[in-house]
């Protein structure tokens, strides 16, 4: 069974970090792509990093690049989500999802994602 879960959310003042974990199991991790995604209530979700199990090639929003970094732990099956110099407006819940890299065309790309995680919500005060 595929199961993809978040941990690590919470809440940070602006300016400050924290760091999101997406525990992944029941797949062969190294040939999957993982990635962030986030969504705040009424407004379309988001993707925010990505990142290639195999050879580790990496994507960012525009919104975040500089800020977030995005790695991967294969030993671990888990993936991480540094997030430094947060911004109330980053404040969403935040999922991560796997894509097949057989089959996946772009990094970035919400509907090529399979499974997803059931989010953490990151508030961030100002």
């Amino acid at each position: 069974e595929v199961q993809l879960v978040e941990s690590g959310g919470g809440l940070a003042q602006a300016g400050g970090s924290l760091t999101l974990s997406c525990a992944a199991s029941g797949f062969a991790f190294g040939d999957h792509a993982i990635g962030w995604f986030r969504q705040v209530p009424g407004k379309e979700r988001e993707t925010v990093a990505a990142i290639n199990n195999n050879d580790h090639n990496t994507y960012y929003a525009n919104s975040v690049k500089g800020r977030f970094t995005i790695s991967s732990d294969n030993a671990k099956n888990t993936v991480y989500l540094q997030m430094d110099s947060l911004k109330p407006e980053d404040t969403a819940v935040y999922y991560c999802a796997s894509a097949r890299l057989w089959v996946l065309r772009l990094l970035w790309s919400q509907s090529e994602y399979d499974y997803w995680g059931q989010g953490t919500q990151v508030t961030v005060s100002s």
